[in-house]
């Protein structure tokens, strides 16, 4: 049997993070697309974190998702070592509820892109999604899940309020 190589990698700093980024990885599952998840830290695990980033397109990851609280230094980092795109979630904090996970995402220096979604969960849906969009530019299937996925998101919205 063939194994499918994972077209997105989904990354984040701890394992607390996997309560916001498993929604990342539900919404690639709706949409058939192949990912992988790892617990990278920049802090922590810098090595790890620098040898996924340098790796990462020659292991066939096109899109990174990566999710990270407080410092929020993933994102940026893996960006400064990848030409793939890295698209960042803030996590909440408890501390500042984000903003200063939100600030160090979408404070990069000029040069160094990462794509900034909304704190928390609707971050991580919205950045599942957004790595679908990138890769339906070359992917018929992937176009056509994301059509009937948008399809079936506007069939659940009722017309009229109910009583």
């Amino acid at each position: 049997m063939k194994k499918m190589v994972a077209e997105v990698s989904i990354i984040m700093g701890s394992q607390t993070d996997w309560s916001v980024m498993s929604d990342a990885s539900f919404v690639l599952d709706e949409l058939n697309i192949t990912h992988e998840k790892k617990i990278i830290s920049a802090h922590r695990t810098p090595d790890r974190m620098s040898e996924f980033a340098k790796s990462a397109a020659s292991n066939g990851i096109k899109v990174i998702i990566a999710g990270a609280g407080g410092a929020a230094h993933l994102p940026g980092m893996v960006a400064s070592y990848t030409q793939i795109p890295v698209l960042g979630v803030p996590i909440e904090t408890q501390a500042l509820k984000g903003l200063d996970s939100l600030y160090s995402i979408v404070q990069m220096p000029a040069g160094i892109p990462v794509a900034t979604f909304a704190i928390g969960h609707a971050g991580a849906k919205n950045s599942a999604l957004f790595a679908a969009k990138i890769l339906s530019l070359e992917n018929k299937n992937i176009s056509n899940s994301l059509k009937k996925w948008r399809k079936n998101q506007s069939e659940k919205v009722a017309l009229y309020p109910s009583n």
